[in-house]
């Protein structure tokens, strides 16, 4: 979850690196550091953001064509200077950034203490570069070497870099389990976590993967696995777009990403489907749809916000579909011994594509024989390339940490995936299919609609921002809408809040309300709405307050609710796309009163590639 940037080549290094630091920095925020390589290999490193690096350096030497770079989140030790990579080996003559965890450190440090070495950090990370150095020593082999005999030793996942005095020209990096992407320049290369320090100086790139090694060598590349084999990278271009990286006049990404949401919607069903012919395709479907036809249980697995995309669409494939359907914990799958047949269908969402929890789901799975989907955001990241086939949401680049147009993107595609599982079934008629293929035509202008209610949270935001606790309830659809709401004021405000359905409410959470409580309820005129009226009239009777999102033109909920925000008419099965609109608004303003910082949470960060 630590963002990496490093460079060779013939431009300075450091105004690279700080600038990626920059772009990485919704990765992890800890503490940041990088080393420059210039006949010395220096090191400067600090605890906080990067910008207190950044004035840390002010003065110091930074020249150099070599170096690297990296923004920490905290496994191995708290943060603080000493911690922040990178780590020096024994004789400081080697060096090393690293994201992932070495789950048999203690072992080797053990070893190496008995050989003479002194650590001067908690890290499971200085250990490794000791290793590298212990090695490349007793053996008398070059830099690549010592680092593929090292990895050979240790048990668990890392993308590093490696620097060495001894061989000034040379960058080595090398991946398992943790994102490594290689720019390709003339004569100069760039590695990284992901593609966004990278964009502005190259489109070609290159993706390692599992157990290889890359060696940047005078202006060559050469890529091997850890057993010594060549591999031939396979260079892809990138589509991002560098405004993509920018706020572009927002006080924040995440701010920003809420806005995009119409485009990213409109993005990720682009091209999918024709409502005037009836037609729809997911290409990954398509080559699969014998296999999903016929499929006689689907399970999702997804962390976090792509988990409550999953449960959306849990809803959708057997509403449409009906075919049984499990929504896991990527986390808690992975070690229930779960049972896993041939004739099922596991689909794995993740925005990074990265998730270490999901992609080791996915590698379970597919040892069962399993057939294996994907609904990920990032090009080329490790999630789809595990998998048989899949779909992209094309969202563009989320910066903020908590994630908005994310969402929205994979409940889109996932609402196309099981309207094409129900065509294909015969599960659903040709009226009804035709008729959400139109409303989801409506979608992204309808959101639009919905993000008109910005004012209107600001007012609810600045009445409860001092609430200690929020309660969130939804039926059906809402649900998992409830949930996604109160996720988002959890991550970026800090209020402790918890989303049910509202019928569970009796069963425990009642006992919560009073006056000092909101109540948020998802309260759509569709299937439930009656029941969801007698839900608001039992938080009213114990004096609660209720934020009521409703459809545009109730009368009934409004007379009841403290405040209403009204979001267009909508099919039921796509209310989750319009609904949460106000909710993510709602937790945005409510984050910016508290002082919190809104796009860099408190001891979180994006991409989860760590257990």
């Amino acid at each position: 979850m630590c963002g990496i940037v490093a460079y060779i080549g013939k431009r300075e290094a450091y105004p690279i690196l700080i600038k990626g630091l920059q772009r990485l920095e919704y990765r992890g925020y800890d503490s940041a550091g990088v080393a420059l390589l210039n006949g010395d290999l220096n090191v400067y490193k600090k605890a906080g953001k990067v910008s207190d690096l950044a004035e840390y350096v002010k003065g110091k030497n930074v020249d150099g064509h070599v170096g690297m770079g990296h923004t920490r989140w905290a496994t191995h030790g708290e943060p603080n200077d000493r911690n922040a990579h990178p780590h020096f080996s024994q004789t400081q003559e080697f060096a090393i950034i690293h994201n992932g965890i070495i789950e048999n450190y203690a072992s080797i440090k053990a070893e190496l203490i008995q050989e003479g070495h002194v650590f001067h950090s908690d890290t499971d990370t200085e250990v490794l570069i000791h290793l590298i150095e212990e090695i490349y020593n007793k053996e008398k082999v070059v830099l690549e070497e010592a680092v593929r005999l090292a990895l050979g030793e240790v048990v668990g996942a890392y993308a590093i870099v490696i620097l060495s005095k001894k061989e000034p020209n040379k960058m080595i990096a090398a991946r398992k389990g943790s994102p490594i992407v290689v720019g390709i320049g003339k004569d100069e290369f760039f590695v990284a976590s992901d593609a966004t320090p990278i964009i502005e100086y190259t489109k070609n790139v290159a993706y390692l993967n599992d157990g290889e090694v890359a060696i940047m060598d005078n202006g060559k590349l050469t890529v091997k696995t850890i057993g010594n084999e060549i591999k031939t990278p396979y260079i892809q271009e990138l589509e991002m777009k560098l405004e993509a990286l920018e706020k572009g006049g927002y006080e924040h990404f995440m701010l920003k990403e809420i806005y995009e949401q119409p485009r990213s919607i409109n993005d990720s069903m682009r091209g999918r489907f024709d409502s005037k012919t009836g037609s729809i395709r997911l290409g990954g479907i398509s080559e699969f749809d014998k296999k999903l036809r016929n499929a006689k249980r689907m399970i999702i697995v997804a962390c976090g916000t792509s988990w409550h995309a999953g449960l959306v669409a849990e809803y959708l494939i057997e509403d449409l579909a009906r075919i049984p359907v499990e929504v896991e914990y990527a986390s808690e799958f992975r070690y229930r011994n779960p049972i896993i047949n041939e004739d099922d269908v596991l689909v794995a969402i993740s925005q990074s594509g990265e998730t270490a929890d999901t992609l080791a789901a996915v590698e379970l799975a597919k040892s069962k024989g399993a057939t294996i989907f994907g609904v990920c955001n990032v090009v080329g990241s490790s999630i789809p390339r595990a998998t048989h086939a899949g779909a992209y949401t094309h969202a563009g680049p989320e910066i903020g940490v908590a994630s908005t147009k994310a969402f929205t993107a994979q409940v889109t595609v996932l609402t196309l995936m099981a309207l094409q599982l129900a065509h294909m079934r015969g599960t659903i008629t040709e009226s009804r299919f035709r008729q959400v293929l139109n409303e989801l035509e409506n979608i992204p202008a309808k959101v639009e609609i919905a993000l008109k209610c910005n004012e209107q949270t600001k007012v609810i935001a600045e009445k409860y921002r001092d609430a200690k606790n929020f309660l969130y309830l939804g039926r059906g659809y809402g649900f998992p809408v409830a949930l996604e709401g109160a996720l988002k004021l959890k991550e970026i405000s800090y209020i402790h809040a918890e989303g049910y359905p509202a019928a569970e409410m009796k069963h425990g959470p009642i006992a919560l309300i009073d006056e000092e409580m909101p109540v948020v309820v998802i309260a759509t005129k569709h299937g439930s709405y009656e029941k969801v009226v007698s839900n608001i009239q039992e938080v009213k009777a114990r004096k609660g307050k209720i934020i009521a999102i409703v459809t545009e033109g109730d009368e009934e909920v409004k007379k009841m609710a403290d405040y209403v925000i009204e979001i267009p008419e909508t099919d039921e099965i796509l209310v989750p796309l319009v609904s949460v609109i106000p909710l993510q608004l709602l937790a945005y303003h409510i984050a910016v009163m508290r002082g919190c910082n809104v796009d860099q949470p408190r001891n979180l960060a994006k991409s989860v590639t760590v257990e």
